[in-house]
Formats: C-alpha cells, structure tokens, sequence
C-alpha cells in the first residue's frame, strides 16, 4: 500500500512538472526581439522586434499582439491565425533571440551611481539597486530616498522609507524597481 501511494504521487509529480515549468516561462515584454521561423515556409521566416505597444508585424497576418505572452503562447496563436486563413497545420518555432535590457539608474549619495541591470527572473527591490551601487555614501539621507517612475507618460515620485526597511526590518516597505527607473538618495544637510 505504501508502495502503490508513493508510485500515485510520483505520477502527480510528473504531471505537474511542465505545467509549473510553464507557468515560470518568460513572458515577452517590448524591445526583445524574436526569431520566427514556419516549417517549410521560408517567406514566412522573419525578426521581429517587439514594439512599445505590444506588437510585432507578422507577414501575411499583419500586426499581431505579443506583449506579456510566452514564447509557446505566440507559437500557438501564430499557428491557429496562419491555419485559420493560409496553411494546412503550419508548424511554428518562436525563439527569444534578444532580451530588452532591464536597466535601472541609481543617482545622488550612493559609493557608484551609474546605470545597473536588474533581473529579468525576479523583482529587484530598491535596496538591492542601492546595493549594486555600493551602498549609502557617508552624508546619505537615507530616508529621503525616492524612485523617480514613468507610468502611462505621467511621471510619478515614490518615497522610500529606507531606516524602516534595515533597521525596524520592515520588508513591505521595500519597493520593487521596474526597468527605466531612477533611485535618487538626496545629501543629508545635518
């Protein structure tokens, strides 16, 4: 009996595995460039870069939105437009050939500002960008932090209350850094 629960639970394992896999898949974001090849179809072979919209133009199809989908999600809705109007079972490949930098900039009383790279595979939180530059510079307002966001073309200031975060350990202060943002750690003038 154990056996046989042990054997059912492996089994489980084994089916979950790329639907957990799947979930964890890249998802495309404007300004990487994609590889798309269509079997036996060399005309429909193309690069494409994916725009600030979302979109990508596709031959035959035109524009196609591609923003936040996985590489198997495109190669499936290509396959399904191409099938629907042109070919018989077309057999799609996407492939991620470029990866849109993830930059974020840290400027003021930090020991290296400059422009770093965070992770395409996780949130970068505020602190960790402060770390990449080296840390607070002795003279740092450390509680004037702020991240300077574009959103929807409006430009946004978040405070960062960064004592709360090191020395209460309040982690939920600690912001996430998106791509483009700028942390700014002001003089202290005492």
């Amino acid at each position: 009996m154990h056996i046989k629960s042990l054997t059912f639970l492996l089994a489980a394992i084994l089916i979950l595995i790329p639907t957990i896999a799947h979930s964890d898949e890249y998802k495309v974001d404007a300004g990487d460039v994609l590889s798309i090849t269509v079997y036996e179809q060399p005309d429909l072979t193309t690069k494409a870069r994916v725009g600030s919209d979302g979109e990508i133009s596709f031959p035959l199809l035109g524009i196609v939105y591609v923003d936040g989908l996985t590489a198997s999600e495109i190669e499936e809705e290509l396959r399904y437009s191409l099938e629907k109007d042109y070919l018989v079972d077309p057999q799609v490949n996407v492939f991620i050939e470029a990866y849109r930098s993830k930059k974020v900039f840290v400027m003021g009383f930090v020991n290296n500002p400059g422009e770093y790279e965070i992770s395409k595979d996780r949130p970068t939180m505020v602190l960790e960008a402060i770390t990449m530059a080296g840390g607070f510079k002795e003279g740092a307002a450390e509680n004037g932090t702020k991240i300077i966001r574009v959103e929807d073309g409006e430009k946004i200031t978040i405070p960062v209350k960064v004592t709360d975060i090191i020395r209460k350990g309040d982690k939920y202060k600690d912001v996430v850094i998106n791509p483009g943002d700028i942390v700014v750690v002001p003089e202290s003038f005492f």
